[in-house]
């Protein structure tokens, strides 16, 4: 019996200290993604396009290196779907459509806080 008690404890334990690192690691991505494409959104507003495709490129790249790691412990068709906004996004500043590109990168940051916040441990998302 007390072995059982003491090897749920570790069970328990473990499992908090993992949604801890993960969710750390999860806030830490979003964030920064979000800095980036909120920076972009400034850029098309201000209209200074120069070096839009190299840092648009960076953060494609960001996020597939992001994505590896988040791809472990989150929903992929969650990852698929701030992907898809960020390829339509992509494909508006090569097209030489940024304005077209700020609902692209709105809905982008609106992904990546459900994200955030779905992963989160909180008692709304246990019920």
């Amino acid at each position: 019996m007390k072995k059982e008690i003491i090897v749920s404890i570790i069970i328990v334990i473990a499992v908090i200290i993992g949604n801890a690192v993960t969710q750390n690691y999860t806030t830490q991505c979003a964030s920064k993604m979000t800095q980036e494409l909120s920076q972009l959104k400034e850029e098309i507003q201000n209209n200074k396009y120069d070096g839009m495709e190299e840092k648009m490129n960076k953060i494609n790249e960001q996020w597939y290196e992001m994505q590896e790691k988040l791809a472990f412990y989150i929903e992929h068709n969650e990852l698929e779907k701030v992907e898809t906004q960020l390829m339509a996004l992509k494909g508006n500043i090569e097209s030489e459509l940024q304005k077209e590109s700020i609902p692209e990168i709105e809905k982008c940051i609106f992904m990546l806080k459900h994200i955030q916040d779905k992963s989160a441990l909180d008692i709304k998302n246990f019920f």
